[in-house]
């Protein structure tokens, strides 16, 4: 037995470097539970993209699409959609338009894998062709959601034709119809935006949120498999956020936003824990989760909340007639939510971005605010989320414009960084190296 113990010792060492030199993953759309946040190495706070200050690579991606990178390993993974007329149109910019981009040429759904370090394409596969269901907005692609992978699976929602899921050599394994996929304006049901809700993995199954003109729903599907383990029905105006995982108050959740039905169900069965009608109508940020609890923000309409609901609520959450929040509403702002971005928590302080580039602090556990602040004297949208080293806030305007914001109570810009090309998708964070997505292609950013 004695002569055992050296053996295992030196097993252990030489598997203890091998473990510590594995980059923290970004599975999904803003990273490990949408946090996006990755402390883990301190990312370049200046580059120049014409320069080649701090650019590790750029790769031309085709296509039009919206959906962020993935990281797993060596490897990112992007989805888009290209369309057999050309180059795509989009209109960008700060504009209240409601009217749909139709499309009427046959578009390619691709899934391709890049390798990290390089940004060579490793493969580029098609999932999907078809002409789109549905028409998109002139804002919007007709790939807006992002993929998720375990680091042996990747799903991905291509539009409105569905869900898709490959192995890590491209291989499809299996897909699922999940129905007419309409997503528009709630009161002209004429206008078709596009489907923007990303899948999310957790313990091997597969989440989707579905949230639609007709016939809305929650579901959870097996990862190996595809097949339907459960589904929820849901009654609410279409939403374009992605479900969040919660796991607290010993139960594991799925957490979703909506107008007339944000809330809570069990992620085992499906059954709903909590709901709270109220909120902007049209909901697309994603819940975010820190300090046991959950903070929900939307906009459009007569309200724009910003609020924080705790992990373990339960039941009707709705404000009474008087207006008196119930007890696991923890804190609320009526008027200080966003449109478009999910908003991040660092530390003891949650940052939410409106679409016109006013970046708010609050303190994240009483909901005190900090600073309200543009980041900008220029006229510019944003729709990409920040993400965060731990140090900085990295918020990307449309026209490609980076800001660098030190974390903290006290607002500063510490540096503007422009990419060169208009960006609407949410970077990914992987090893010190920030990924953006834009127009033409992928970007690596990091310290050379």
């Amino acid at each position: 037995m004695n002569r055992l113990l050296p053996l295992v010792s030196l097993a252990v060492l030489l598997i203890q470097p091998v473990a510590t030199a594995v980059a923290s993953p970004w599975p999904q759309y803003r990273g490990p539970r949408a946090s996006g946040l990755d402390d883990s190495r301190p990312l370049p706070t200046s580059w120049n993209a014409e320069t080649g200050e701090n650019i590790r690579w750029k790769t031309a991606i085709p296509g039009l699409a919206h959906a962020s990178p993935i990281v797993w390993g060596d490897r990112i993974y992007v989805a888009t959609a290209v369309s057999a007329g050309g180059k795509s149109d989009l209109k960008v910019g700060l504009y209240g338009a409601i009217e749909s981009a139709p499309e009427k040429d046959v578009n390619q759904w691709r899934l391709l894998a890049l390798d990290k370090a390089t940004g060579a394409i490793v493969w580029n596969v098609v999932g999907h062709e078809a002409v789109p269901k549905v028409a998109r907005h002139t804002k919007a692609t007709h790939c807006n959601s992002t993929p998720a992978t375990d680091g042996r699976r990747i799903v991905a929602i291509f539009g409105s034709e569905g869900l898709f899921c490959f192995d890590t050599s491209g291989r499809l394994l299996w897909k699922k119809d999940l129905g007419p996929m309409d997503s528009g304006y709630f009161q002209v049901p004429t206008a078709q935006w596009g489907f923007a809700s990303s899948p999310v993995i957790h313990d091997g199954k597969v989440v989707v949120q579905v949230d639609v003109q007709k016939d809305s729903f929650l579901a959870v599907f097996d990862l190996e498999t595809g097949r339907e383990l459960w589904r929820t029905p849901r009654s609410d105006v279409p939403t374009w956020g992605t479900p969040a995982i919660v796991t607290a108050g010993g139960r594991t959740q799925i957490a979703v936003n909506g107008w007339h039905h944000a809330g809570g169900y069990d992620f085992a069965t499906g059954r709903e824990l909590w709901k709270y009608d109220g909120g902007g109508d049209i909901p697309v940020p994603t819940p975010i989760v820190a300090h046991e609890m959950i903070y929900f923000t939307s906009a459009h309409g007569r309200s724009r909340p910003m609020r924080a609901i705790r992990a373990d609520a339960t039941g009707d959450l709705t404000p009474d007639e008087s207006g008196a929040q119930k007890p696991g509403v923890v804190w609320n702002h009526d008027r200080k939510g966003n449109y478009m971005q999910t908003p991040i928590v660092v530390g003891d302080l949650l940052y939410g971005c409106a679409d016109v580039g006013l970046l708010t602090c609050f303190d994240a556990k009483t909901g005190e605010i900090r600073y309200s602040e543009r980041l900008s004297k220029t006229s510019e949208g944003y729709t990409a989320s920040p993400v965060s080293d731990g140090r900085n806030l990295y918020l990307t305007s449309e026209l490609g414009n980076v800001f660098v914001v030190p974390v903290g109570a006290a607002f500063s810009v510490l540096a503007t960084n422009p990419l060169g090309e208009t960006c609407l998708s949410t970077p990914a964070i992987s090893d010190g190296v920030l990924f953006f997505r834009t127009r033409e292609r992928l970007i690596a950013v990091g310290a050379k």
